[in-house]
């Protein structure tokens, strides 16, 4: 998965766990020091995942993605 954070943006995640859409990636983080990709965000307020951010956010971390696409990003949460 060598993709750039900007090829992340305007795409929309789907959690293939229950097949519901999260939302479209908003942002992402990154390891300055590697320049690997540790985690997308994406606007929402699901209580489940509020315990990665202190915000409404979802931060997904990269470990949970299991398909990036053209138009989809697949996660597993």
């Amino acid at each position: 998965m060598g993709q750039k954070g900007l090829d992340f943006k305007h795409k929309e995640v789907i959690n293939i766990t229950d097949g519901k859409r999260l939302g479209f990636v908003q942002d992402v983080c990154a390891d300055l020091e590697s320049g690997s990709i540790t985690s997308i965000i994406v606007p929402g307020n699901n209580k489940l995942l509020s315990m990665f951010s202190n915000s409404n956010d979802i931060v997904i971390p990269w470990q949970k993605i299991t398909c990036i696409g053209d138009d989809v990003i697949l996660v597993e949460l």
